[in-house]
């Protein structure tokens, strides 16, 4: 049985290593993160189709939307303009490989970044 003062070092140990990390770096790295999961579920990665899940990248792109939208006047153009780009690039891809097409603004992510232009 281990020793519960133990567990209360790791957790004060992870909450210092946090505590240390830029808003920006950790804000980032979850929204690449977010990226790579969706791109995973469009079917974009190496044996790409065995994996393709539209339903769970709508909602990781949607959650990316989220973050990249409500993060980018705090993060400043040289952090926020790629994330933006690969949003973008995900959203046209979603809408590539969905066999019925959303209606404009109703694509994943639109409620936050406007509709993509057609």
């Amino acid at each position: 049985m281990s020793d519960p003062s133990e567990h209360g070092d790791r957790v004060g140990g992870m909450a210092r290593d946090i505590a240390e990390v830029p808003a920006a770096e950790l804000i980032t790295t979850v929204a690449v993160h977010l990226m790579s999961s969706a791109a995973v579920s469009l079917g974009l990665a190496e044996d790409g189709e065995r994996h393709r899940d539209l339903d769970e990248a709508r909602k990781l792109i949607t959650a990316l939307a989220g973050l990249v939208t409500a993060s980018a006047p705090d993060l400043g153009p040289q952090h926020a303009a790629p994330l933006r780009d690969g949003l973008k690039s995900l959203q046209l891809a979603f809408r590539e490989e969905s066999a019925v097409p959303d209606e404009p603004g109703a694509g994943p992510g639109e409620a936050f970044t406007g509709p993509l232009p057609r």
